[in-house]
């Protein structure tokens, strides 16, 4: 996988202690942060609904990925002390978030309780 800003699997763009600020707050879109672990059956479970929604907005909402064990600053900033959970950041402000893993019949629509155009 090669790196060029950061690097993506699949439609997840995998953030660091060192992108997050780039990727996420600075982002010119609003972004969907997943923050979980390689370890997390849950987490795992709801990933492919993620790249779904990630390939369909394409250039309307980012979708990051943030693995807890890695990026340990970003978690502890933001508080995260149960994975699945998801930020959801538009123009570097948190506008709300969700913990726990999400049906893909309610992801639709806890994205436009928290981005109103989707």
């Amino acid at each position: 996988m090669e790196m060029v800003d950061a690097m993506v699997e699949g439609q997840l763009v995998v953030v660091t202690d060192e992108t997050f600020e780039r990727e996420v707050l600075k982002s010119p879109l609003p972004v969907v942060v997943d923050f979980s672990a390689e370890w997390c059956a849950p987490c795992r479970i709801t990933e492919p609904t993620l790249r779904e929604y990630s390939a369909r907005l394409e250039g309307t909402v980012k979708f990051a990925k943030v693995d807890v064990d890695v990026a340990k600053s970003v978690t502890r900033l933001y508080g995260v002390s149960s994975i699945p959970t998801y930020l959801f950041v538009r123009d570097g402000v948190e506008r709300g978030r969700e913990v726990g893993p999400i049906a893909p019949v309610e992801f639709r629509s806890i994205l436009k309780r928290h981005f109103d155009f989707v």
